[in-house]
């Protein structure tokens, strides 16, 4: 048996009647079941069936898809608050809520300009930050950015600093946000102080709360 530590806590407000909040994490998978944590209570859940409204659609090894009231989400290692209540496209999510993996850092699953990214937290990063590899994944034109070098271990070493249309973790999503794209391979996309500077930051022991200012 293996489990893997999914660090993704979402908030689950139905659509319908009295508003009902429910939290949901998921804990780690062993074939086809999901260890769930529903309002805190550990729920042993298997493909196709429901526990407290909140039915598994699907699992692997890093995620799990739910569905709640016929709207689905993907529970990805290291992502956001979600909103499954909303309206459909809504963009209205105020609060990221974050779990230390080993090592004590915090990630986080999101997009940038709608394409798929793995971010870490970085409160020492002035912009977010991605390389070049990353950059061209995801399409972006950063050539047309503005040029610049900043300084690595190795030296300085030619940059580019570009503004990013749309940045989103789970369901909270921040527009116009500076970035800078290095050469140098990267395990994950910084998540720097352009982005978290808009939120008001608390940690108690392993779980970061992002609430947004602005």
């Amino acid at each position: 048996m293996r489990f893997f530590a999914l660090c993704l806590v979402v908030a689950l407000v139905a659509g319908a009647g009295p508003v009902i909040a429910q939290t949901v994490s998921l804990g780690g998978s062993f074939g086809t079941k999901a260890l769930l944590l529903i309002d805190g209570k550990p729920r042993h859940v298997a493909v196709g069936t429901a526990v407290d409204g909140v039915k598994l659609l699907s699992v692997t090894g890093t995620d799990a898809v739910v569905e709640l009231q016929g709207k689905r989400v993907t529970l990805m290692l290291g992502g956001a608050q979600v909103n499954l209540g909303g309206k459909p496209g809504q963009e209205s999510g105020g609060q990221i809520v974050l779990t230390a993996e080993s090592g004590g850092h915090f990630y986080a699953s999101g997009t940038i300009n709608g394409k798929a990214v793995r971010f870490v937290i970085d409160t020492g990063a002035t912009t977010i930050a991605m390389s070049q590899s990353d950059a061209e994944r995801i399409g972006l034109d950063y050539k047309n950015g503005q040029r610049g070098y900043v300084n690595t271990a190795n030296g300085s070493v030619p940059a580019y600093k570009v503004s990013l249309s749309s940045v989103r973790v789970g369901d909270v999503m921040v527009h116009n946000v500076d970035a800078t794209i290095v050469p140098a391979p990267m395990t994950h996309v910084l998540l720097g102080n352009s982005f978290l500077s808009r939120f008001q930051m608390r940690r108690d022991n392993d779980r970061m709360t992002l609430d947004r200012r602005f």
